[in-house]
C-alpha cells in the first residue's frame, strides 16, 4: 500500500514528466508521449514511470530512446522539482500497453 507521501511525490513526478515529454514531443510531428502512471519506492529512491505512446507502433522505439537518455530527463526533472524534492528518484520507463488492451477487448466484443 502506497503512503500519503509517495502518492504526493509521484503525482508531482507524473505532471513535471508530462510537461517535459510534452515540449520534447512537440518537435517530433505525429507521436504522442503520455505519463499514465508513476509508482515511487516507499524509500523515494526508484520511480517506475508507465508511459502510452501513440501510435501504438512507435512504442519500443521510443521507450527505447526514452530510456537511452534517462540520464538528461532525471537532470531537467531535477531542475524543475528542486525546491520540492532533496533528491531525484531514479527513473524507470516502462510502456503502458493498457489502452491497446482495452481496445483488442473491444474489438472482440464487437465479434
Amino acid at each position: 500500500m502506497e503512503s500519503t507521501r509517495q502518492a504526493k511525490i509521484a503525482r508531482l513526478l507524473q505532471k513535471e514528466l508530462s510537461e517535459i515529454f510534452r515540449q520534447q514531443t512537440a518537435k517530433t510531428h505525429g507521436t504522442l508521449v503520455t505519463v499514465s502512471n508513476v509508482r515511487v519506492s516507499p524509500d523515494l529512491s526508484i520511480a517506475r514511470v508507465y508511459l502510452s505512446v501513440f501510435p501504438s507502433a512507435k512504442g519500443e522505439e521510443i521507450i527505447n530512446n526514452i530510456t537511452t537518455s534517462a540520464r538528461s530527463i532525471r537532470y531537467e526533472l531535477a531542475q524543475r522539482v528542486r525546491f520540492q524534492l532533496r533528491k531525484t528518484p531514479e527513473l524507470s520507463f516502462f510502456l503502458d500497453d493498457s489502452i491497446d488492451y482495452i481496445e483488442n477487448i473491444d474489438n472482440l466484443l464487437k465479434k
